[in-house]
């Protein structure tokens, strides 16, 4: 599958905002495209960055044709990309609503598995050409569930959460919001 896109044709994704959000967007300072913080200590903080940095640092060597993670909306694929992300990280989410959002004119999207984040942020020492071999398959376009990864000696095993990583103009659809006291249920 062609996981880089540049056209016109229209494109539906979906994106976690919050209340008051009217555009999916990356809290920059917190290292996380969905919004929330993570848990405050400084080995995750570190963690954090260092994935982000070295993704983009890959992506400007070979990959300068796509979206940057940096400068790019993060939404998910499809709904069900949104709910399994959900599902895996139901902290990120709580009080947040399910945004779709259509594409309008000119556009550049890439397509890439999540997934490969989480296991950048496992507490783990990588060396650096395992980072540029994890860095390569998150680029490529490759499912973290197609490669054998080990983590604590066991081997590690996620579902795909297929992230877009757009730059264009979007349009918001209609918006269902979730409650804030029970993550899951609309009001």
């Amino acid at each position: 599958m062609d996981h880089l896109i540049k056209d016109t044709a229209t494109l539906e994704l979906f994106a976690w905002l919050d209340p008051d959000a009217e555009l999916p967007g990356w809290d920059i300072l917190t290292g996380n495209p969905f919004g929330t913080s993570l848990p405050e200590d400084q080995f995750t903080t570190v963690q954090n960055y260092f994935a982000e940095y070295h993704l983009e640092y890959f992506r400007q060597r070979l990959y300068n044709d796509f979206p940057s993670r940096l400068h790019a909306l993060l939404l998910f694929a499809t709904r069900v990309d949104a709910e399994n992300f959900r599902a895996k990280h139901p902290s990120r989410v709580f009080g947040k609503y399910l945004a779709r959002a259509r594409s309008t004119g000119p556009y550049v999207v890439s397509f890439h598995d999540s997934s490969w984040l989480d296991y950048l942020r496992l507490p783990h020492s990588l060396n650096l050409s395992t980072l540029d071999e994890v860095s390569g398959y998150y680029w490529k376009g490759t499912l973290v569930e197609e490669i054998g990864l080990r983590f604590m000696n066991e081997r590690w095993r996620e579902p795909p959460v297929i992230e877009a990583l757009f730059q264009g103009t979007l349009e918001p659809l209609e918006h269902r919001h979730q409650s804030l006291l029970l993550p899951g249920f609309s009001y």
